[in-house]
């Protein structure tokens, strides 16, 4: 799948890279894990820089499922980047 949209929120937990992708559907969220492609450039995003993913979607784990998004029980494996914009935000 490919997904564009601007970054809506960036976490990093210990490596694993995980952004909300929000797009004028909703929200996606896209897990960069270092198992599955580098995560360089990814940790390198802000929120509202604008990108494109390209990954494999999966199911996401028991426990780990998001009950307030209507894409919560699934996420984008990332495997490709391209950062189209990136955006400065400054509060």
């Amino acid at each position: 799948v490919t997904l564009c949209g601007w970054v809506d929120r960036y976490r990093d937990h210990g490596g694993v890279v995980f952004i909300d992708l929000r797009d004028r559907e909703g929200v996606a969220q896209v897990v960069f894990d270092p198992a599955s492609m580098p995560v360089d450039e990814a940790a390198t995003l802000r929120q509202e820089a604008v990108i494109a993913v390209r990954g494999v979607v999966r199911e996401r784990p028991q426990g780990m499922r998001n009950e307030n998004l209507p894409t919560g029980d699934i996420e984008i494996e990332a495997k490709q980047l391209e950062i189209v914009e990136r955006k400065e935000v400054f509060f």
